[in-house]
C-alpha cells in the first residue's frame, strides 16, 4: 500500500521554525519527486519545494531563502525546515510524489501519490 505520512506541524509564532517530515512507503522512492504543497482556507493547493532523486531542489518564490527541503533516502523522508515563519504562510501542508525528475511546475494533476496533510498556523 502507498503512504505519505506527513508530519510536524503545529502552532508557532511568526518568526519562529517548523520542520515538516514526508515519509514514504509502498514504492520506489528514488524514482520519485518528492513535492510540498499547501492549501490556504479558499486558495488553491500552491506548490513551494520539491526534490528529486537526483538531488535538485525547486522553490516557489514566496518560500524561496526561508525554507529547505532535504531528503534521507536511507528512511524514504522528506523534510522541509521552515524558518522565519509569517502569518500568510498558515495552510494545510501536502507532500505529493510523481513518478520523474522534474516537479512538472507543481501541476497538482502530475503527482500521483499524496499525504493526508498537517495544519501549520502562525500567530502574528
Amino acid at each position: 500500500e502507498v503512504q505519505l505520512v506527513e508530519s510536524g506541524g503545529g502552532l508557532v509564532q511568526a518568526g519562529g521554525s517548523l520542520r515538516l517530515s514526508c515519509a514514504a512507503s509502498g514504492f520506489t522512492f528514488v524514482d520519485y519527486a518528492i513535492s510540498w504543497f499547501r492549501q490556504a482556507p479558499g486558495k488553491e493547493h500552491e506548490g513551494i519545494s520539491c526534490i528529486t532523486s537526483d538531488g535538485t531542489t525547486y522553490y516557489a518564490d514566496s518560500v524561496k531563502g526561508r525554507f529547505t527541503i532535504s531528503s534521507d533516502n536511507t528512511k524514504d523522508t522528506v523534510y522541509l525546515q521552515m524558518n522565519s515563519l509569517k502569518p500568510e504562510d498558515a495552510a494545510i501542508y501536502y507532500c505529493a510524489a510523481k513518478y520523474g525528475l522534474d516537479y512538472s511546475d507543481w501541476v497538482p494533476q502530475a503527482y500521483h501519490y499524496w499525504g493526508q496533510g498537517t495544519q501549520v498556523t502562525v500567530s502574528s
